[in-house]
């Protein structure tokens, strides 16, 4: 049994399926059904990280329901049973029949004992201004998983005004329109703790050669030193 991460696959989506390149929808739809098919195995799991349409759910739930996979629902903007809709109870339901659970947000644990938290959003990041804010988890240092940008971002570490963070997008832009692995996850959360590690143990090591001050701001220091991974911002869809 493995464990899968996706989001914002957008089936039945007109505006998705051209900005993925796609002359029609069928075609899209199709791509994503099919690498997913190729990729998740009956009994493995899959945690698809909100929006599976972008209006009305039932075309996206009738293709889920037939591809492989325990499937569970982090809801996003567009689930129209996201609590930030006046009548998401209404719409629960009909995605409890395909999904194992739906919930806003979620904590895992990595094979390494690395918490992560599940949400669609970044903690602070958007398509131009933020949005939803009130619907965000707080940055308290935990490892994020997400969707929402769409764009080809997957390690994120600085956030809105150089702030600290640990994301990584799990969003099908970011991996070839194809559900991510829990393996793939750690070894990219994992790689980071180790290239952040060893550039905040250099830093410290030049600070202290200058006899720098003993307050001094590391994480500061590294945002200028280090370059930015910058979300790729695609157009709105």
């Amino acid at each position: 049994m493995s464990v899968w991460f996706t989001s914002d696959v957008h089936l039945g989506h007109r505006k998705a399926a051209e900005h993925r390149g796609f002359e029609t929808v069928e075609e899209h739809d199709e791509e994503i059904a099919s690498n997913w098919r190729n990729t998740v195995a009956a009994d493995d799991v899959v945690w698809v990280l909100g929006d599976i349409a972008a209006s009305s759910p039932t075309h996206a739930l009738n293709v889920l329901a037939g591809l492989p996979g325990t499937k569970h629902l982090i809801l996003g903007n567009h689930e129209q049973a996201h609590p930030m809709h006046r009548d998401a109870h209404k719409h629960l339901r009909k995605y409890l029949d395909v999904f194992e659970s739906v919930a806003q947000s979620a904590r895992r644990r990595l094979p390494d004992g690395t918490e992560v938290l599940l949400s669609h959003f970044p903690y602070e990041r958007d398509r131009g201004p933020a949005r939803h804010t009130q619907w965000r988890l707080r940055n308290e240092g935990l490892w994020l998983l997400h969707g929402h940008t769409h764009g080809t971002e997957r390690v994120t570490r600085f956030g809105t005004g150089g702030t600290p963070v640990s994301e990584l997008h799990v969003g099908v832009d970011a991996w070839g329109l194809t559900p991510v692995s829990l393996d793939v996850v750690a070894e990219e959360i994992r790689r980071t703790e180790e290239t952040r590690a060893a550039e905040l143990a250099l830093i410290k090591a030049r600070y202290t050669a200058q006899a720098a001050p003993a307050t001094v701001d590391l994480m500061a220091a590294l945002r200028q030193s280090v370059e930015r991974t910058a979300p790729v911002t695609p157009k709105e869809i």
